[in-house]
């Protein structure tokens, strides 16, 4: 069959996953309300394309934080990537380097970070992490990442708790006894206990984090002005605009809706990107007019994962790079830097 777009990828991944690992990836949180409004506020938002532009030559490079990608899609941080595929998160760096693009890597990720580091040397990797009650742990997950050559530190900061997702509730939801949260082996000699996260994480401890590395902090899950102030006031350098696929607080606002708030509060003093709900070239450019200088995809890197690994992610890369450069021309942005607010609009309906 014919990988065309995204949506292909996302069927074959349903049909050829494990229900349990196809659950536990699709899974929102109570209603999945949020999880499907990321998706449908996108289609909600209308061009106003420009004509008889000169678009023989097209530039679709950026740089985030000072560093060149090819286009501007990177990786989200996903946990598990071995349900996907028995290469895990190596597959996902080796993919991300092939494309010149930034991979997010997760604490919970199924390949340590030194494993992660090896497979794509030379690659641009940010490393994502969760405090967890054992501070200890955390700052030398901080520590190796910085040490390994990780370029920016990911907090994210909507899940004190984990969300209900009803379907991994019904299924017992848990890695398979040959998988392991490979990072935090050494703090956790049995395995994750439950309720090992930080509930008690503030704004302050910003402060903690830029105690132990150089690295640029970059916060994940603002979805209001009020906390994008509060991100520039505590100096970190970029803000990732979203709600966890949905995975977390049901019946917030879609991402897309929420980077127009963060955007406008933080005036250009930090450089802004978003994820959820991603699923085509066009939402790209979407979000890049409303702000957004970088866009993040969660679950269909797991479905190019699930099809081919590592050619399987590259081929949903290229896609989404193709169907950009393509909205890009036929939207009259012959680069980049000429995509702007002047070209969205959003819809009556």
């Amino acid at each position: 069959m014919a990988m065309v777009c995204l949506s292909d990828f996302e069927a074959y991944a349903k049909k050829y996953l494990p229900k349990i690992a196809w659950d536990y990836f699709a899974a929102g949180a109570d209603d999945c309300i949020t999880r499907d409004e990321n998706i449908l506020a996108y289609k909600r938002i209308r061009f106003r394309p420009r004509m008889l532009r000169d678009v023989s030559v097209m530039d679709i490079r950026t740089k985030i934080l000072g560093s060149e990608i090819s286009f501007p899609v990177g990786i989200a941080p996903t946990g598990f990537h071995q349900l996907a595929w028995p290469d895990g998160e190596k597959s996902t760096a080796r993919a991300a380097r092939a494309m010149d693009t930034c991979y997010i890597a997760s604490t919970y990720s199924t390949c340590t970070l030194e494993e992660i580091s090896a497979a794509a040397p030379g690659g641009l990797r940010w490393f994502q992490l969760y405090i967890h009650r054992n501070r200890a742990a955390s700052q030398q997950l901080v520590q190796r990442a910085e040490a390994l050559g990780f370029q920016g530190l990911v907090l994210t900061a909507d899940l004190p708790y984990t969300g209900k997702r009803r379907d991994d509730v019904r299924n017992g939801f848990r890695l398979p006894p040959h998988m392991k949260v490979k990072n935090l082996e050494r703090a956790f000699e049995y395995g994750l206990p439950p309720n090992s996260l930080d509930p008690s994480v503030t704004w302050n401890d910003i402060y903690w984090l830029r105690s132990l590395t150089r690295l640029p902090i970059i916060i994940k899950g603002i979805l209001t002005r009020e906390d994008a102030e509060l991100a520039v006031k505590h100096g970190v350098q970029g803000i990732i605009v979203s709600n966890h696929g949905g995975r977390q607080l049901d019946e917030g606002p879609a991402t897309i809706d929420a980077l127009v708030e963060v955007v406008e509060a933080v005036r250009g003093r930090v450089e802004v990107y978003v994820d959820g709900g991603i699923r085509k070239g066009s939402d790209v450019l979407k979000a890049l007019a409303l702000g957004a200088k970088c866009v993040f995809i969660g679950r269909p890197a797991l479905w190019g994962l699930a099809y081919k690994g590592e050619k399987g992610l590259q081929d949903v890369l290229r896609i989404l790079q193709d169907e950009f450069r393509l909205s890009m021309a036929l939207a009259g942005c012959a680069s980049v830097s000429e995509i702007g607010q002047h070209l969205v609009q959003f819809s009556r309906l």
